[in-house]
């Protein structure tokens, strides 16, 4: 049953083009070795840009103390010599710019852009040129499809793979966190695509054997089938909530963890059977389980405005106790309504193709943080694609 013209429309991602992949703000290796990768403003019409760091990077100010000499009016009468007197050219601080006081500014950052065995001094030096560009968060994607990007123990004893298929080190994030941390910017990691997977999946055949998977196929977007992992199986969720645990063991460092809209259930599911309470018992037992191992790591979310991930997700997330919620707002055609949505939660994500609407949302004074209600912004470039 189509849900056009029947009710608000909502996240609008099947509307965004795959090739969108590594055009602004991703990458690997290749993707840290260039340098001015962050130069929005190439991307953003010259009408809409705006003067933030991450687009306009204000020249430094020189340092240069000046030099002022004193000595008395005539030399041959007086003896006392010259006195060099250093006198430092005082700066009167600038008062902070919309842009600098949203408390969170990310990259986001997906699974597979940023595995390419790049090494530590690649990565700090980047991490440090995100700085520069008023960037104080970082997005790292560390799962999708099924797998995990680092070494998994869990991964290992439960489904027989060490990982997804990639070059990633373990120490890749121990340093970008390490590097980030000096900056004063902090790591969010990533779970993308939560509990679905496709065929690419190293895990899918398995998955199916066991019989882990819901009948049907997801086809929430019309490029890709995904199938959806079955959390009302004990092994399923035993299976994700160690995952969770032995991730924020392995990197205790890591501010944050992020999951996204994946993790629900596509309403048109054969059977038509309301998963909502499962699904908000899943992801709760997740959260007792995380925040046991490591009390102080946010668990955040990303999804749909609550209306639409409930009514067709099964993503009832206001009851599921997480720390942070983000409002995709990736349709354009209903971006103002879904602001609304995310002036009472923690932010809003946005995609590279909607750079134009920075400036609205860097101006907009509701969408900031102040203090502890949680009230914040993030750029999420979401690269969608067909990524294993």
């Amino acid at each position: 049953m189509s849900r056009q013209n029947k009710e608000p429309i909502g996240c609008g991602c099947a509307n965004i083009p795959f090739s969108v992949i590594l055009i602004i703000l991703g990458g690997g290796y290749w993707w840290f070795s260039q340098k001015g990768n962050l130069d929005i403003s190439k991307l953003v019409p010259k009408n809409q840009q705006i003067n933030i760091p991450i687009l306009n990077p204000a020249p430094t100010a020189s340092s240069t103390p000046t030099l002022s000499f004193s000595s008395s009016p005539n030399p041959a009468s007086n003896n006392n010599q010259a006195s060099e007197k250093i006198i430092p050219k005082q700066k009167t601080p600038l008062p902070p710019t919309p842009w600098k006081k949203k408390v969170i500014r990310g990259i986001y950052l997906s699974r597979y852009q940023v595995t390419n065995n790049a090494n530590e001094q690649t990565i700090r030096e980047r991490v440090r040129y995100y700085h520069s560009q008023g960037i104080n968060t970082i997005i790292h994607g560390v799962w999708g499809n099924g797998c995990t990007m680092y070494n998994s123990d869990v991964m290992q004893q439960t489904l027989g793979y060490r990982s997804c298929p990639n070059q990633f080190q373990d120490q890749w994030l121990n340093w970008l966190i390490d590097e980030a941390h000096k900056q004063g910017m902090q790591v969010h990691a990533y779970f993308e695509k939560g509990i679905k997977i496709d065929k690419n999946s190293p895990i899918f055949d398995l998955a199916i054997a066991r019989k882990w998977i819901v009948p049907g196929v997801d086809k929430t977007y019309s490029e890709i089938d995904h199938y959806v992992l079955d959390v009302e199986i004990p092994e399923v969720t035993n299976f994700f909530k160690n995952i969770l645990v032995e991730f924020v063991t392995k990197y205790p460092n890591i501010d944050a963890v992020q999951w996204d809209d994946y993790l629900g259930y596509y309403a048109e599911l054969p059977g038509k059977v309301d998963r909502t309470a499962n699904l908000t018992s899943f992801v709760q037992q997740m959260v007792s389980s995380m925040k046991k191992a490591h009390s102080s790591v946010s668990f955040d979310i990303c999804h749909h405005n609550p209306y639409w991930a409930k009514r067709y997700f099964a993503a009832d997330w206001e009851k599921w106790g997480v720390d942070r919620v983000f409002i995709q707002a990736y349709n354009d055609s209903n971006f103002v309504e879904e602001l609304n949505y995310a002036q009472k939660y923690a932010g809003v994500a946005i995609t590279d193709r909607q750079l134009g609407r920075l400036k609205e949302l860097i101006d907009n004074p509701k969408i900031t943080g102040d203090g502890a209600i949680s009230r914040k912004f993030f750029i999420s470039v979401i690269a969608f694609g067909r990524f294993g």
